[in-house]
């Protein structure tokens, strides 16, 4: 029988993990090739990446009524996520074979999450987690060794239950953890990197100009009858309404609804100022959406404003219609269960 009481093995094969979604591999891949560099660090920021966004997805899981803000300054070396007042820094690798992790001293955060990216199988497994407080502690006591700017940690200094993780954010005050303050000079973000939040958002103003990204369809590419869209929509031009398909899977079985969103200026004399319609309705032969799935309008720092779920035989959700000025950032996020598919936009 195993010792438990030396389990790192044990725990080891109870792996804790996420699956990765196609448009995660294509942000991925946007963001490595933007930084201008050596083919071997293209491949670690597109894996440092995918870790980024596998632990977003494991994160939301477990901590269903959280905002978790994505942070990609220094995605070159590592990957940030904000809960709250707490800093997650995801540290990526492709295998567990050695038993020393780099930790960028760069990036100062409450958690440092250990992360294996398997591509191919299209997921990554969380392994485990290091408090900023125990890498401090550790340093200190053991003087660790530091090469190329990162420290060098032995893996057993982790704590390679992952289900903790959730516990602290929701029981412990980040102080207790706190990372010092850094240097205003290692805050400084990359232009470069910075743009490609507003690459990865969809401007709907371009669509009043015909200019379109491949990922929104006409609404003539799916039956008019399947649409209901009589409520709330007349006032808008057909050619400025465009639909999303996005898949969810229920008890074994695909159930795929449509996103619709759709967009007016105020009024010609102000093209400023743009409404928008945000609809989700059922498509694929379903005359109902699945009970319960949601609808949320969350604002560039998170915060939801609305949210709408669907009762039993509902055959199309909707948000109150918002409007804003061009330029302006907000997300809208569908979410059904333990799963979630969230579009960010800019009018």
């Amino acid at each position: 029988m195993p010792n438990l009481t030396c389990s790192q093995d044990v725990r080891i094969m109870l792996q804790e993990t996420a699956w990765l979604e196609p448009e995660n591999f294509l942000l991925a891949r946007k963001i490595s090739l933007l930084e201008k560099t050596n083919n071997e660090n293209v491949w670690q920021i597109y894996l440092n990446t995918l870790a980024l966004l596998g632990l977003e997805v494991w994160l939301q899981k477990r901590l269903r009524n959280k905002v978790i803000t994505r942070d990609i300054s220094r995605i070159s070396t590592a990957g940030n996520l904000k809960v709250d007042e707490f800093k997650f820094c995801t540290i990526a690798t492709e295998n567990l074979l050695s038993e020393v992790i780099k930790i960028p001293r760069i990036d100062v955060a409450h958690f440092y999450i250990l992360i294996e990216v398997l591509e191919e199988e299209e997921q990554v497994v969380i392994r485990g987690f290091l408090s900023h407080n125990e890498l401090i502690k550790s340093s200190n006591n053991s003087k660790l060794p530091i090469s190329d700017g990162f420290y060098q940690i032995p893996l057993s200094l982790f704590d390679m239950e992952p289900n903790h993780l959730p516990l602290y954010q929701r029981y412990v005050e980040p102080s207790e953890f706190a990372p010092p303050i850094v240097d205003s000079q290692v805050n400084q973000i990359s232009e470069v990197i910075q743009n490609i939040i507003s690459k990865t958002n969809t401007k709907l103003s371009k669509w009043l100009e015909g200019l379109v990204d491949e990922n929104w369809q006409n609404l003539d590419s799916i039956q008019k009858a399947k649409l209901n869209l009589e409520f709330s929509t007349r006032k808008i031009n057909e050619d400025n309404k465009k639909f999303k398909i996005i898949d969810f899977e229920i008890n074994s079985e695909i159930r795929k609804v449509a996103l619709i969103i759709g967009i007016s200026t105020e009024s010609e004399e102000n093209k400023n100022k743009i409404k928008v319609l945000a609809q989700l309705i059922p498509i694929n032969g379903d005359n109902f959406l699945p009970h319960n799935i949601k609808l949320t309008l969350i604002s560039k720092a998170g915060k939801v404003l609305q949210t709408i779920t669907s009762r039993i035989q509902d055959n199309c959700i909707q948000l109150n219609n918002f409007k804003g000025e061009v330029g302006k950032q907000f997300s809208i996020k569908v979410s059904l269960k333990n799963s979630s598919i969230t579009e960010h936009f800019e009018l």
